[in-house]
């Protein structure tokens, strides 16, 4: 009986066996903080980026392809594995964004039918959902400019919580041209 009161008694080694026990927990919690400090880090960063972009693009100052280059540049900095996806669509106005091009609803039953007049506000011969038109547009044109960043994330710590190993964010910035031209006047159409 006595061997087993020692043991039961016996305090040395106590410590690697709590840490032993806490480390795991506490290893995920600081490298979880230091994804999500990341995450947020890189967000931050991209989004100045667009925004200077958008500034740039508004101003004539670059062409996109040279813009595209300089958030791309900013962003591998940070991740240097990143895939980015860009996307441009231009609107008369910001009350435009996302709209659908409008239509004449002769049969009132909400949709844009054959016969029916539209404005062509992109200029495409169709009608559609959304009446932006991709590219930079002209003159006092509002920009939506949308930059999709795809990387892999600098900790491993969402494996273990059964997310992606990839981080994925997209920041969106809308900003109006410069007036150095004259806005054209869409044309009208009929539905299909």
């Amino acid at each position: 009986m006595t061997w087993r009161r020692r043991l039961a008694d016996d305090r040395a080694g106590a410590a690697i066996v709590e840490f032993a026990l806490i480390a795991p927990v506490l290893l995920m919690t600081l490298f979880g903080m230091f994804d999500l400090g990341h995450g947020m880090y890189t967000k931050a960063l991209l989004q100045g980026a667009i925004e200077k972009a958008a500034r740039d693009s508004t101003i004539e100052a670059s062409t996109p392809a040279t813009l595209d280059g300089n958030v791309r540049t900013v962003v591998r900095r940070i991740a240097p594995d990143a895939t980015l996806a860009f996307s441009r669509k231009s609107y008369t106005s910001f009350t435009d964004v996302g709209q659908p091009e409008e239509y004449t609803d002769t049969n009132s039953n909400g949709a844009c039918d054959n016969g029916e007049t539209f404005e062509d506000a992109n200029r495409n011969g169709i009608w559609d959902a959304d009446q932006g038109s991709v590219g930079n547009g002209g003159a006092r044109d509002a920009i939506l400019y949308v930059v999709t960043v795809n990387y892999k994330r600098l900790f491993p710590v969402a494996r273990f919580l059964g997310q992606s190993s990839y981080m994925q964010m997209s920041v969106v910035s809308v900003l109006r041209n410069q007036p150095y031209g004259l806005q054209g006047v869409p044309p009208t159409a009929t539905c299909p």
